[in-house]
């Protein structure tokens, strides 16, 4: 999740909720924070690679764990490809001459090897592209406002609230919308490589999707101020390099292309990394094939299931970008109920963490989080539902194949906190 990636789906969002993009990030704001809640909650309790999958194996069993996983590697399959797939046509949009398939393909093969060197360099790279992406952000806005047509309470607040259509249109963009976010659940696929993870991992799961939320408003509201008539958006894929280059030129469009660029490689290899290690643990756990668990010797990362993830990407040159994004918030937003339910299943029913604000915390707001996702998968197009639909299909066949081959199934469980350790756990940490 970059800072950047909210231009993904701005032409996409903006179209669907009428013009009114902000209120569409307001709602899917709060779903995505409560949900990160119970990533949060979860992550303490559970901290072993495997994200919803590991969660929800823990909660509701394996078979309905793996189902989990499976529908979530809809998120983390498609979601390198949109990354690919949007370096491809930034890049074709900087140098008309690069076909979008060769610069998709050379990000492709770039994030294939950055995958198997492991994460070390990636957190020093994003904190470089973090701060340019701020910084370019921060330009935009400014540059948006002092250019805009007109800038008074109405035109500020216009985009802000709902339409005469009502909020139909606007969770509608919102369940789109949630794109943008995905990739705070990550995190929580790294728990075994992360130092501390039971304080550390809840922390960076609330702290991203908080500062990527408002930093999607403040984009999307100076988007609709340079831009107020949304029509005039010439390249829906591509609108971003159509709203710098109307706020600031020609050099603000050249460096936010540079910026997303780099932005695109690095959450493609943090997506690409995130879905080997999925792959990595349901192949540890016995539910997929165990050479998906195989580490590098070297690298100690799981180059198998990267290898795999990589020969699947390759779709991403036969596929439009908006059918890419409605099969990742398909799959992201069944993960997302999931991890809500199994917080309230593993924290307030199995281990009885009610003392205290442990209701509140493992009860209440994980079901507000998991009716604000369901009411979002809801609105997702009859396309989303008929191929996810069918891709969980086969996940099912595949569980079947595997269950009735004998294979055995075991949950790691490194590193969970004892039954005695988890009230202390529960009352010192927020």
């Amino acid at each position: 999740m970059g800072l950047l990636s909210v231009v993904a789906v701005y032409g996409s969002g903006t179209k669907l909720s009428n013009g009114h993009l902000p209120a569409a990030y307001l709602v899917a704001i709060i779903a995505m924070l409560f949900t990160a809640h119970s990533y949060g909650r979860m992550a303490r309790y559970v901290p072993v690679t495997g994200s919803a999958y590991a969660y929800t194996a823990r909660g509701f069993g394996p078979s309905i764990g793996f189902l989990t996983g499976w529908a979530m590697l809809l998120d983390y399959l498609f979601m390198p490809m949109v990354n690919f797939m949007l370096c491809g046509l930034y890049v074709n949009s900087l140098f008309a001459g690069i076909p979008v398939w060769a610069g998709t393909l050379g990000c492709m093969v770039l994030v294939a090897i950055f995958s198997v060197i492991g994460v070390a360099w990636v957190g020093r790279m994003n904190a470089f592209v973090a701060a340019a992406s701020i910084l370019v952000v921060i330009t935009f806005v400014t540059l948006a406002v002092l250019n805009a047509p007109a800038v008074d309470l109405h035109t500020v607040l216009q985009p802000a609230l709902p339409s005469d259509a009502g909020f139909g249109p606007i969770f509608a963009a919102a369940a789109v919308v949630a794109f943008a976010f995905l990739g705070f659940d990550g995190v929580s696929t790294l728990a075994e490589e992360t130092k501390e993870p039971q304080k550390n991992i809840p922390r960076g799961v609330i702290l991203a999707t908080l500062g990527a939320g408002l930093c999607y408003f403040l984009f999307s509201l100076a988007g609709s101020l340079i831009m107020p008539d949304w029509t005039q958006i010439q390249n829906v894929d591509a609108a971003g390099t159509e709203l710098m280059q109307k706020a600031g030129g020609d050099t603000l469009m050249v460096v936010f292309v540079v910026v997303n660029v780099l932005g695109l490689i690095l959450c493609g290899t943090a997506a690409q990394m995130s879905v080997s290690r999925v792959l990595f643990a349901m192949g540890r756990d016995g539910l997929m094939p165990k050479a998906l668990a195989t580490l590098h010797p070297r690298f100690k990362t799981p180059y198998v299931a990267a290898g795999l993830v990589t020969l699947l990407c390759i779709t991403a040159l036969f596929l439009t970008l908006d059918q890419a994004v409605y099969m990742i918030n398909f799959g992201a937003l069944i993960a997302f109920a999931m991890v809500n339910l199994s917080a309230v299943k593993s924290l307030y029913v199995d281990r009885k963490l009610r003392g205290g604000m442990g209701t509140l915390r493992n009860l209440v707001m994980p079901l507000i989080g998991f009716a604000f996702v369901a009411w979002l998968w809801t609105q997702l197009s009859l396309l989303s539902f008929a191929l996810g639909l069918a891709w969980l299909a086969v996940g099912v066949i595949v569980l079947v194949v595997r269950k009735r081959s004998g294979a055995q199934v075991h949950l790691a469980l490194d590193d969970e906190p004892a039954p005695a350790a988890e009230q202390r756990l529960e009352t010192s940490l927020i």
